[in-house]
């Protein structure tokens, strides 16, 4: 058996063990439901390597996803067409704006009671599968097309009523979302069929690390899957949400006025908004003040070479060479810091060289690079709570800053070395 394959799939198991070391509560990890979502895992990644259906079956759910986000930037262009009717829109435009039109569309299919059907219905199916409550369940299939803010922001009256816990789950899976409007951005830079592919491996490998760095039993009674009731104004109307039970026919929640409800939705959206601009600023140039501040001791110190040097056993643990791993490692330091985009842009010309870059190389960094966990993203999420959930709630989100860029890291790891092993 080739060395580096061996090697490859050891490290598998250890980035595993790293994610058992931290663990928050060894003694209550869902060993069965691992082991279940791991072989899916195999299969799966065995199966879009190796056969086209099923990276036609993902690109064609993206594909909606992208055309929905599409109609959102009519209204923008509406607005501020120059911001639209550009070579390429900035962040804020992009991935930021649509909001606006995503988060009222998904709470009026919530105010209707289709959005809790559907999570109760695929949650179940995915709850039996990996043995994850349904809204968990839910949520991985729902991220795996929306970004981080916008899957959080419309499941945001389940996050007002599951525990503290559970929320820094929903959070720590959130650092390895991606958004269907960027999978086409994504694939002209480096190989499509390999961001194709990480995408459901993201999300599996998501259910995996969380369930083992932040184990949480959740009893019958309160796997529940939540409709909106009277969400008014007032600090006692927000409480008032009504329950849906596993019940064939629930009973249907008093509901404040439809156009009521559809503009305080659109308020709230554009508050998300801007409390998610705030954080991301904030936190993305005090990390380019700190590499700032490394440079003054020496002028090869940043955050980026401190990570790659960090991450350098890892890369190579993905069953490449030392030299590789090395270079590997520095383009995974840099993404953590600043973001995928930037490490895509430096090794889009030469990626398809096969003179510089092997198949397994090229597979593993582009699956690698497939998601949004990076610093920028801690900021995104902690400020997207912030106007979603209580203070309890981002209390303990904050607490555990680490677990959330921890669980970033170990998904997308595993994700790339899972395609690593079948492809050479």
């Amino acid at each position: 058996m080739n060395t580096y394959l061996i090697v490859n799939i050891i490290g598998v198991l250890v980035f595993l063990g790293i994610a058992f070391l931290f663990s928050k509560d060894h003694k209550n990890v869902n060993w069965r439901s691992v082991a279940i979502v791991l072989v899916l895992n195999l299969v799966i990644a065995f199966l879009l390597t190796n056969f086209s259906l099923g990276r036609d079956i993902v690109k064609g759910a993206a594909s909606g996803f992208q055309w929905l986000v599409n109609i959102s930037y009519t209204g923008i262009a509406f607005a501020f067409p120059d911001w639209v009717h550009v070579k390429q829109m900035n962040f804020f435009t992009s991935a930021l704006l649509p909001i606006l039109m995503i988060v009222p569309l998904f709470d009026i299919l919530t105010y209707f009671g289709i959005l809790p059907f559907c999570i109760k219905w695929i949650g179940r199916g995915m709850a039996f599968v990996t043995g994850q409550p349904k809204f968990e369940s839910f949520y991985a299939v729902e991220m795996m097309f929306l970004g981080n803010t916008e899957a959080m922001a419309v499941s945001s009256v389940q996050l007002k009523h599951i525990s503290s816990k559970r929320v820094l789950t929903i959070a720590m899976m959130s650092m390895s979302c991606i958004t269907a409007a960027i999978v086409g951005a994504y694939a002209q830079m480096v190989p499509g069929q390999y961001v194709l592919t990480a995408i459901p491996l993201n999300i599996l490998n998501a259910v995996i690390i969380t369930n083992i760095l932040n184990p949480v039993k959740v009893a019958k009674a309160e796997d529940k899957i939540y409709e909106v009731g009277d969400l008014g104004g007032s600090q006692e109307a927000d409480h008032q949400v009504a329950e849906e039970t596993v019940a064939d026919k629930p009973e249907k929640p008093h509901r404040e006025p439809f156009f009521s409800f559809l503009g305080d939705s659109i308020l709230n959206a554009g508050k998300l908004i801007l409390i998610i601009v705030a954080n991301v600023i904030a936190f993305v140039a005090l990390a380019a003040l700190i590499s700032k501040l490394l440079g003054l001791i020496n002028p090869w110190l940043s955050l980026e070479h401190i990570l790659g040097i960090i991450m350098f056993p890892f890369a190579w643990l993905m069953g490449l060479d030392v030299s590789h791993a090395f270079q590997f490692a520095q383009y995974m330091g840099t993404k953590l810091i600043t973001n995928e985009f930037v490490v895509m842009g430096q090794v889009a010309p030469h990626i398809n060289n096969p003179h510089l870059f092997s198949a397994h190389y090229r597979a593993e960094l582009t699956v690698f690079l497939t998601s949004f966990a990076n610093v920028s993203t801690v900021g995104m999420i902690i400020g997207c709570l912030k106007g979603l959930v209580n203070r309890e709630k981002n209390d303990m989100i904050s607490k555990n800053v680490g677990y959330l860029f921890l669980s970033g890291i170990l998904v997308s790891l595993m994700s790339a070395g899972i395609v690593g092993i079948f492809v050479w």
